[in-house]
């Protein structure tokens, strides 16, 4: 009887936990699908476009994070080569408590996922959490690939809380730091 109720206990445990980590799976799994296509300047997963400009193409993405209410590619035109970004928004809300507590539900699912690229060895996303704050109006976090090597050191991944208008938004972007004019695209990049 004993060992009868020991089993059931460890089902109900092993049953909470993966629970638990359907979601965060499903996050890492579709950024593991959109670093992947990082070095095809994410080719694989560019949609239709949704709107073009002397300085920007803006591309519907084929993927997303769940939940999320947008996510599209962005090719910045450079004078040297063109840069490209992939971003989501993934939650958005009035309740600064409540996307508080996502952001920092979203984090714990990013630090430390395990990504995998085809012909390399596997990175491990690190970032340094920063709590935010109401008064602030714009917190991000930046994640980096370990170890990082090659054209995937150019890489980065920020999530990022901000208050808009409308409320307060967090995004996820992956893109390319590379080029000089790379500030000023880094700007345009939070700015969507």
């Amino acid at each position: 009887m004993k060992n009868l109720l020991f089993i059931s206990v460890c089902l109900v445990y092993a049953a909470g936990t993966s629970a638990q980590g359907v979601f965060a799976n499903k996050t890492s799994s579709t950024l593991e699908k959109v670093i992947q296509d990082y070095p095809n300047r994410f080719r694989n997963i560019k949609g239709e476009v949704l709107e073009e400009n002397p300085q920007t193409t803006e591309y519907r993405s084929t993927i997303g994070l769940p939940g999320s209410s947008s996510c599209t590619v962005t090719r910045y035109n450079s004078k040297t080569d063109d840069v490209y970004s992939w971003t989501c928004v993934v939650f958005e809300g009035e309740d600064f408590t409540v996307v508080k507590n996502k952001y920092k539900e979203l984090f714990g699912q990013i630090k430390n996922a395990i990504i995998k690229v085809e012909g390399q060895h596997p990175f491990i996303l690190n970032g340094q959490y920063e709590s935010p704050s109401e008064e602030k109006k714009f917190t991000t976090v930046i994640f980096e690939l370990l170890p990082a090597v090659g054209e995937m050191k150019k890489l980065k991944i920020d999530l990022t809380l901000q208050y808009m208008m409308s409320g307060w938004k967090i995004s996820l972007s992956v893109y390319d730091r590379q080029h000089p004019e790379d500030e000023q695209i880094g700007a345009l990049i939070k700015s969507f």
